[in-house]
């Protein structure tokens, strides 16, 4: 099993086999632009235009799951990523990312790679964690998707190689995209 056998929701509507990706390498990524995350777009973007000659591209998912920082529509948070973050990377269709409505895809990335925790020296670990153990406790059972921007990194075979947590910063993953990259 790959991500090759899944698809999605491009933000045009139409389908898309991620397939298409075949052999580059894939950093694949919830995101929200209501979150204390969200500043990790504008480094995404960098990531994606300084790696993209090379073989690698960023998807991102877009998901409402986490305290409702992701609630208006598809136009409007293409519109929000593109005028504040200059996103170009593609951008997908909102989905959920855990629990029993999960797209598949992120069953199968969740499933391919555990949690390992949050980075608790990160300066927004403390209100994070804070957060889910007040209001969702039960996110933190398993190796289910815990917050927005959990990122997966994904080799040219279609197989997940790391999967990073929000509180790993786009920039911490640069030897990793390399390391991918000359494979």
């Amino acid at each position: 099993m790959s991500i090759y056998h899944y698809s999605a929701t491009a933000m045009n509507g139409k389908d898309v086999s991620l397939g298409e990706y075949r052999g580059q390498v894939v950093l694949i990524v919830n995101v929200a632009s209501r979150c204390g995350f969200t500043f990790q777009y504008k480094d995404l973007q960098t990531l994606y235009e300084k790696y993209k000659d090379r073989g690698f591209t960023i998807l991102g998912f877009p998901c409402n799951q986490f305290a409702d920082q992701e609630p208006d529509s598809n136009e409007k948070v293409q519109a929000f990523c593109t005028l504040n973050y200059g996103v170009s990377f593609p951008m997908f269709q909102k989905v959920n990312v855990r629990d029993h409505e999960a797209h598949p895809l992120f069953t199968y990335l969740a499933g391919s790679k555990s949690f390992a925790g949050f980075d608790e020296t990160h300066s927004a670990a403390k209100i994070l964690l804070a957060l889910i153990q007040e209001k969702v406790p039960h996110y933190m059972e398993g190796d289910s998707i815990k917050w927005n921007f959990t990122k997966f990194l994904v080799g040219r075979d279609g197989n997940v190689l790391e999967r990073f947590e929000s509180t790993a910063d786009p920039f911490e993953l640069e030897p990793a995209i390399e390391a991918a990259l000359q494979r």
